[in-house]
């Protein structure tokens, strides 16, 4: 994690990275969508900043303690700017939106977590590795789950019904298939487009 604020690229759309552990994978594939990513501690409020959308990145821990992250979130979701959330990014946006988070049993762990996307018979093979998931029963009206995990049931994905927001538990960044879901960066650039 950074302790100050770094740019990477020159691209035509500005993104802010909030960096809770952020892969160094997930900044390659937004570099080569035609980006300049600004990366700033997971506590750092940038809200002030121009960006065009934020990501928020994966990390270790319990998401309940990153308050802070969670606080700029939810000043954040009240705009509507594109943001897309990465595994505790995924848990994080949840929380700020008024969900709740719980410990799993058994944690996901590593490569072959197959993910579903809801209401068809399309699979993916994902990356994962956390120890906690979303609570889909205290999520608003305004939130859908768009990915199940096909182990045990647990949410893999939310959306915003009309906000540019989703966030994935899994690592689209991790070459799971060995590219099953890099296509998830090309959706949240082309958010940034529909503005």
């Amino acid at each position: 994690m950074v302790n100050e604020p770094i740019t990477y690229g020159n691209g035509s759309k500005r993104i802010v990275l909030v960096d809770c552990g952020v892969k160094n994978n997930i900044i390659r594939c937004l570099l080569r969508r035609d980006v300049q990513v600004y990366r700033v501690p997971y506590n750092f409020n940038f809200l002030n900043q121009d960006f065009d959308a934020v990501l928020i990145s994966n990390g270790p821990g319990d998401s309940k303690t990153n308050t802070k992250t969670i606080e700029h979130i939810w000043i954040l979701i009240e705009r509507d700017k594109p943001v897309m959330g990465i595994c505790l990014g995924n848990q994080l946006m949840a929380l700020a939106s008024g969900a709740n988070t719980y410990k799993l049993s058994y944690g996901h762990r590593w490569h072959n977590q197959p993910v579903r996307l809801i209401g068809s018979n399309q699979c993916f093979v994902t990356l994962q590795n956390q120890g906690f998931a979303i609570d889909t029963t205290t999520l608003s009206d305004e939130w859908e789950v768009m990915f199940e995990n096909l182990n045990d049931g647990t949410c893999e994905e939310i959306r915003h019904k009309s906000k540019p927001f989703f966030a994935v538990q899994f690592h689209p960044e991790a070459s799971g298939g060995p590219n099953d879901t890099e296509f998830l960066f090309d959706e949240f650039i082309n958010l940034i487009d529909k503005e």
